[in-house]
């Protein structure tokens, strides 16, 4: 049973008298416990559909549903704070604070019951995704790019969703450690049930997904 699905989605914009097409009626199932990858050529589109997705933007036509719901009777504050992360291409962490601090930023401010002790319970995620107590107290900006990665990951664990977004999450990645962050996502999924879906441009990347779409020309297809 799907978790999340779009329905005749829609997305294009103003040129002059003429309609250009992002994405045109684009359907999709995703399930927990499934890593999907999302492929496509720079301007294809797919940072768009992960934003119809994640409930950054919304579609000129069509729908997003999370668990058969519109995601817009949601509200989609509500939905982005409680039910999906996302993790960035380039982190978006806070900088000035240490790996363990931007952990327990979301779990502030979302409305799911989580364990009373957080400290412990980011200690946790980092420590699981392979940063321990050292480095999980460094400010960000003292970490590797690989090692920021890890802190984006664990913050987008730390509100205990279902599903997880992540845009290019390892463009800024050496080969080595690309494979450890695919690795992460693979152990999420399979092991944690979630929903992973990753955009990616990397065909070694697609080739390691449980399920892989292709977006060319504003269309999504079953990758092959």
């Amino acid at each position: 049973m799907s978790i999340l699905k779009a329905r005749k989605l829609d997305y294009f914009y103003q040129d002059g008298d003429k309609l250009r097409y992002i994405l045109k009626n684009t359907n999709v199932d995703f399930e927990q416990g499934t890593f999907y990858t999302i492929v496509g050529q720079s301007g294809s589109g797919k940072t768009t559909l992960l934003s119809l997705l994640s409930g950054l933007d919304s579609p000129k036509k069509g729908t997003v549903y999370y668990k058969n719901k519109n995601i817009k009777q949601i509200g989609l504050e509500n939905y982005r704070r409680n039910d999906i992360s996302i993790i960035f291409q380039h982190y978006n962490l806070i900088p000035y604070l240490t790996g363990v601090e931007n952990v327990l930023v979301p779990m502030a401010i979302t409305e799911n019951e989580l364990p009373e002790d957080q400290h412990k319970v980011a200690y946790n995620l980092l420590d699981y995704i392979g940063l321990g107590k050292d480095k999980a107290n460094r400010i960000v900006n003292q970490l590797s790019g690989g090692e920021q990665q890890r802190v984006a990951i664990a913050r987008a664990l730390a509100t205990n969703v279902d599903i997880i977004l992540a845009d290019e999450p390892t463009g800024n990645l050496d080969e080595e450690m690309e494979q450890e962050i695919v690795d992460i996502f693979k152990l999420l999924a399979h092991e944690h049930n979630k929903c992973v879906i990753v955009v990616t441009h990397s065909q070694e990347i697609a080739m390691q997904s449980d399920k892989a779409f292709v977006l060319k020309k504003g269309v999504l297809k079953e990758y092959e």
